[in-house]
């Protein structure tokens, strides 16, 4: 049964389960997925890369990958610099916030609209977020004047790090002026202003 469905899964793969796929990743990542579709690449192109995929026999487990040599494939987006040594920032950038931080995620939850106490932070909470604070920092020190973001203009990097924006602000996580600054600017994208009232509805509905 495994072989078989492994042998037609490009088949089985259509518009709705790939858009699931997608959903699942912009909880994580909500710009990335908002610039990819509709604006860099309609959702039948993406459809049919997922079954192309599927066909040759291709794993499609790490979305984030795919999504990103996509929006590399196409540079008109901007989500990935031009400049080679910035450009490799950023994936770093991306390859940690995607890998690491795992007692930030267990500590400071995603709850998006509401609020809450800083808890007790773990020492390995601390260095973790030291970690995400001395990142950002070097982020803007050096890049941020051109355009605000983490690497100037938006990018892969602020994408994977928008949800951390929206825990730091749960929790009420006590920054630096530059990184308070674009923390307020990320919350601000329409993105991320969307899914706060997605977020709210489900509270109001009382699903979360």
């Amino acid at each position: 049964m495994s072989h078989l469905l492994q042998s037609h899964a490009h088949e089985l793969l259509g518009h709705e389960e790939t858009q699931q796929l997608l959903t699942r990743l912009g909880k994580s990542a909500p710009k990335l997925i908002e610039d990819l579709v509709p604006k860099i690449l309609p959702m039948s192109v993406v459809v049919k890369v997922f079954q192309l995929l599927l066909l040759e026999r291709v794993p499609i487990r790490n979305m984030r990958t795919i999504c990103e040599t996509l929006a590399e494939r196409h540079p008109e987006a901007k989500l990935l610099p031009a400049d080679p040594m910035t450009r490799a920032m950023v994936r770093s950038y991306c390859a940690e916030m995607h890998s690491g931080f795992p007692d930030v995620r267990d500590q400071l939850s995603m709850d998006f609209v509401r609020r809450h106490p800083l808890p007790a932070l773990r020492d390995a909470t601390k260095a973790q977020l030291a970690r995400i604070l001395t990142a950002w920092e070097l982020a803007l020190e050096h890049h941020g004047s051109h355009g605000g973001y983490l690497f100037g203009h938006f990018s892969l990097a602020d994408c994977m790090y928008a949800p951390v924006v929206s825990r730091f602000v749960t929790f009420g996580v006590e920054v630096s002026a530059p990184v308070k600054s674009y923390m307020e600017r990320i919350i601000a994208l329409p993105a991320m202003q969307d899914w706060a009232k997605a977020s709210q509805a489900e509270v109001d509905a009382g699903l979360a």
